[in-house]
């Protein structure tokens, strides 16, 4: 006997004697129908799983669990002998079942594949051991199975659940055993007239068809044998539902599927499957197309096989798969098949990728590939999935509250929320959602958040998306204070850096908002800054404010200009007018004064326009030239109160902007400690004027700053 057989054997025994403690438990019990029937009902889908080799513990809780749920057991029982062993795998299985489709689901509604996705992940996410979803999939099996004789309503409605979850299920997992009569049965229940009449043709020629196969089958065998192939062939039983969604796929009729006629080859090894593959299209020639090689390129669900049609005799199609053992075994049973060998011992090497391939299931990384879902790559170990109390489920991120999940289910009833049930428990609005969680919003008439939400520290929301709603409503509530003081905001802006030449308009259109309130309203609220305005300013002037970033400021003597690049003067001996100080890209311009040469004003300084009004002759037209070499002067005016250290503090602020300080000249009013402070500066641009007047008005004790008009 081998070790293997050893183990099956032991392995039979400890799950004949946990089921024999159950029963033994049970003996005490007054038999009624009742009782009987929950006991049959755990030998049934026992059988169902047997195949899957599943682990003893689990097996005997099959056995337990419809009598649990029926309250034959209670939960204080499964605290004793002979259930202490398996409680928790019985208490896995309730709480599976304590999940459906929402009452009159459709498939084609609104949220319907989002909702059976979620549904699907949840059904993995929520119990300890996944092997239970195994299970759960044998019990829907059984209840299809059982609903024979059932009412039509609950017949379409099982198989709308068994088709949407748990079919689905079972073909992410690779369970083909018990992915095909779900299928199956569930098209039975659903379409009835179709599935019957694919099922009669199918009986109309079934010896013919078996016949056929038992021809190919033998030619196949003795060619096999002659090239030292070990094969085991026979025909592939083709499924019901599997044709019809073939016939619906291809637009074909029934004798035009390649597949309704079937072979399958098993060998021993890799290399073997592709020298049978020789073999078959030596004999027959194949029909371009519809070769599939899938231990190359397996399916998502690691599926691994070689399919290929070929004229056969009679020049009729026949649809032939090779694989090996392993790989069928793994076809038949999916992850179920990981459980026939424990880690530890001396696993074949051929089931490695296959424990790679579970541990993804079960602790998926970022190397991982999610099972349920081709298209999102967040696992379901980085969501919870909750319940609302009409049985939707609603996936958030992990450590969602309440208050999340009433955001998720509609703005309004977050803005309403007033309190929550967990599990018909009042809990409180910071309570971390478990897995499977059912929740029941309390609101309010009135939507009325608190602030305190937006706190992170706080704990009441998770999830960014809830925090933006909160955010935006206390932005519609406070839009006229907002409006009011962002209003101050681009005034005290435009006024301290004596900007008068510039639409607010075309400012706002410049920052990405339509009109100036809308302007007001983003600086009121905190989502632009005064800043910002230097810097639209700076655009709207036609200079990009990145390539005077590049100058830097050099100490040049105030009658030559041209080093700081003002053209359209010659050789004129020119300087910057004390009255404006223009800083680009401000327009300027000219005026030929008597003896100092060409005076350089803002085209908007009043000085100059009066003196336009006088002698326009006089003035010349000029502009900034290209020199790299940027720095301006500039005038301030300081209103403060006094203290010690104060000049100290300005100075240093101006030092980390980068002006240089030209002149510094203090009034001090000693009854009132009042200061009034005019600076002279080099800067750079008027964006830096921005931030330099910004970072002095956060001095302590600093009133205000404004530049000289």
């Amino acid at each position: 006997m081998s070790a293997s057989d050893g183990e099956n054997q032991h392995d039979s025994s400890a799950v004949d004697n946990s089921i024999a403690e159950v029963r033994t438990y049970l003996a005490a019990l007054p038999l009624s129908e009742g009782l009987a029937a929950a006991i049959s009902e755990g030998e049934k889908i026992a059988a169902i799983i047997e195949p899957l080799g599943l682990p003893p513990g689990i097996v005997a809780a099959v056995h337990a669990y419809p009598l649990f749920r029926e309250k034959y057991i209670v939960e204080k029982d499964l605290q004793n002998n002979p259930f202490s062993d398996i409680s928790r795998f019985v208490l896995g299985l309730e709480q599976l079942n304590q999940f459906s489709l929402p009452e009159n689901w459709q498939p084609g509604e609104a949220l319907a594949q989002q909702q059976s996705e979620a549904l699907r992940k949840m059904l993995l996410a929520v119990v300890s051991d996944v092997r239970l979803v195994l299970v759960r999939l044998a019990e829907q099996l059984y209840r299809l199975r059982a609903a024979k004789d059932a009412p039509s309503k609950v017949k379409t409605s099982l198989a709308l659940e068994t088709r949407e979850i748990y079919a689905a299920l079972a073909n992410r997992l690779g369970v083909w055993q018990l992915k095909w009569e779900l299928e199956d049965l569930a098209f039975r229940y659903d379409d009835p007239d179709t599935y019957l009449a694919i099922a009669k043709a199918l009986n109309e020629k079934r010896n013919e068809r078996e016949g056929f196969i038992a021809n190919v089958v033998e030619e196949l065998r003795g060619e096999m044998q002659k090239n030292g192939i070990d094969a085991d062939i026979s025909g592939r039983p083709k499924h019901i539902y599997s044709i019809y969604r073939k016939m619906q796929r291809k637009d074909r009729g029934l004798e035009s599927l390649h597949d309704i006629r079937a072979v399958r080859i098993l060998v021993s090894n890799v290399n073997e499957c592709y020298e049978a593959l020789g073999i078959v299209h030596s004999l027959w020639p194949y029909i371009p197309g519809e070769f599939d090689d899938y231990i190359a390129n397996p399916k998502e669900n690691d599926y691994r096989s070689l399919h290929t049609a070929v004229i056969g005799p009679q020049g009729k199609t026949v649809e032939i798969q090779i694989r090996t053992h392993e790989m069928h075994n793994h076809a038949e049973l999916g992850v179920a098949a990981h459980w026939r060998y424990k880690e530890g011992g001396a696993a074949p090497a051929a089931f490695d990728q296959k424990i790679r391939f579970l541990r993804q299931l079960l602790e998926p990384t970022e190397d991982g590939v999610d099972l349920l879902d081709q298209i999102r790559d967040d696992f379901f170990e980085d969501r919870v999935y909750a319940i609302s109390p009409k049985g939707d489920v609603v996936e958030l991120p992990a450590g969602a509250t309440p208050l999340d999940f009433a955001y998720y289910v509609h703005t309004q009833v977050g803005h309403r929320c007033r309190g929550a049930k967990i599990n018909g428990r009042i809990v409180p609005l910071t309570y971390h959602l478990q897995n499977g969680d059912q929740v029941e919003i309390i609101t309010g008439k009135q939507a009325h958040p608190s602030r305190d939400w937006l706190s992170p520290k706080l704990g009441y929301l998770a999830g960014s998306r809830s925090r933006a709603k909160v955010r935006n409503w206390f932005r519609a509530q406070d839009r006229d204070q907002h409006l009011r003081q962002g209003r101050e905001i681009l005034d005290r802006e435009l006024v301290r850096l004596s900007i008068k030449d510039v639409s607010t308009d075309d400012i706002a259109k410049r920052l990405k908002h339509k009109d100036t309130e809308g302007l007001c309203v983003a600086l009121g609220a905190g989502d632009l800054t005064s800043a910002s305005i230097a810097t639209a300013v700076q655009y709207l002037r036609g200079t990009d404010p990145q390539s005077l970033k590049s100058r830097t400021p050099t100490k040049r003597p105030e009658s030559k200009p041209n080093s700081v690049g003002v053209a359209g003067i010659g050789d004129l001996l020119c300087n910057f007018a004390r009255c404006c100080r223009p800083v680009p890209p401000e327009r300027i311009v000219g005026y030929i004064t008597q003896g100092r040469g060409v005076s350089i004003h803002r085209q908007d300084c009043g000085n100059f326009l009066g003196l336009k009004a006088r002698s326009p002759e006089r003035v010349l037209e000029t502009d900034w030239g290209e020199s790299d070499q940027g720095s301006y002067p500039v005038d301030l005016t300081l209103h403060a109160f006094d203290r010690n250290g104060l000049i100290r503090d300005i100075t240093s602020v101006l030092a980390d902007e980068g002006a240089n300080v030209l002149s510094l000249n203090t009034h001090t009013d000693k009854k009132s400690l009042q200061v009034m402070m005019s600076l002279s500066l080099e800067i750079k641009d008027l964006p830096t004027l921005s931030t330099a007047i910004n970072r002095l008005e956060q001095v302590p004790n600093v009133v205000s700053v404004r530049r000289k008009a």
